[in-house]
């Protein structure tokens, strides 16, 4: 049986969910040790099954024993063992899906990761929910919430702009097109996703830079090429940046000790 799968929701939920996927090794008899993670942009919902998974973010060492847990933004790759008989579903939130429900402020919750009660989440999921059920339950109500919101908020305007400008604008270029101050936009989107609009673009831009790396034929395009391409200021700036977040070089990076989202 594959470790890893991707599933994906319905048109309509993307705005707020990019996807859903497992970590299934509840067939295996070993464990399954020093795999990594890295960040993305996005909140995951995680839903344990079975025994354990234990997971080292940057400011803390967690056991994930069966149950549900919010993670909040991850700034830093993440190490993961799971131990045999676990499996972990996990769902992929946007960074402005949080930002829907305003009793949350995460202002200063970054690299962490809490459990929570089930009566905690607006929609109702269980732990042996399998990925059907989980995709309708999620579909029905992200489909019906969009309906609810046919209009973007602030948040989701952010992202929207930092999207259609490939991360190249700026917090005072965006603060123009919505025409608010900067500091409004800031505190607004810190608030709502714990990070600086200026860190979330630094991790979309990061991503893609990993995502060309796997992808593209390195014997043809190096890493000057790679980094111009996600404008980088050169190859020092970009190797910088890299190590920032995996604390290796990516001449050292090694593919097969992460999991990494698959092409669609």
């Amino acid at each position: 049986m594959q470790l890893y799968s991707e599933h994906y929701v319905s048109p309509k939920t993307e705005r707020f969910v990019n996807k859903i996927w497992c970590l299934d090794n509840s067939f295996g008899e070993s464990l399954i040790e020093n795999k990594l993670v890295l960040p993305n942009g996005c909140f995951n919902l995680a839903i344990v099954s079975g025994n354990v998974i234990e997971v080292h973010t940057s400011k803390n060492k967690y056991e994930m024993n069966e149950g549900i847990y919010f993670c909040s933004q991850m700034t830093n790759k993440v190490l993961v063992n799971i131990q045999p008989k676990t499996k972990v579903t996990i769902i992929q939130f946007h960074a402005s899906t949080l930002s829907f429900f305003p009793k949350y402020d995460l202002s200063n919750f970054t690299d962490s990761i809490i459990k929570i009660d089930f009566g905690e989440l607006p929609f109702e999921i269980k732990i042996e929910s399998d990925i059907a059920e989980l995709l309708n339950t999620i579909n029905h109500y992200f489909e019906e919430l969009s309906d609810l919101n046919s209009d973007k908020n602030l948040v989701e305007k952010i992202c929207e702009l930092i999207k259609i400008h490939n991360e190249e604008i700026s917090v005072a270029e965006i603060g123009q097109l919505l025409k608010l101050s900067q500091r409004l936009i800031q505190i607004k989107f810190k608030t709502a996703t714990g990070l600086t609009i200026k860190k979330y673009i630094q991790i979309l831009k990061f991503r893609k830079s990993v995502d060309q790396m796997i992808n593209a034929d390195l014997e043809k395009m190096n890493l000057t090429e790679i980094a111009l391409y996600n404008k980088y200021f050169d190859q020092s700036h970009f190797i910088k940046k890299f190590k920032d977040v995996t604390k290796i070089t990516p001449k050292m990076f090694n593919p097969e000790m992460y999991f990494l989202s698959q092409k669609r």
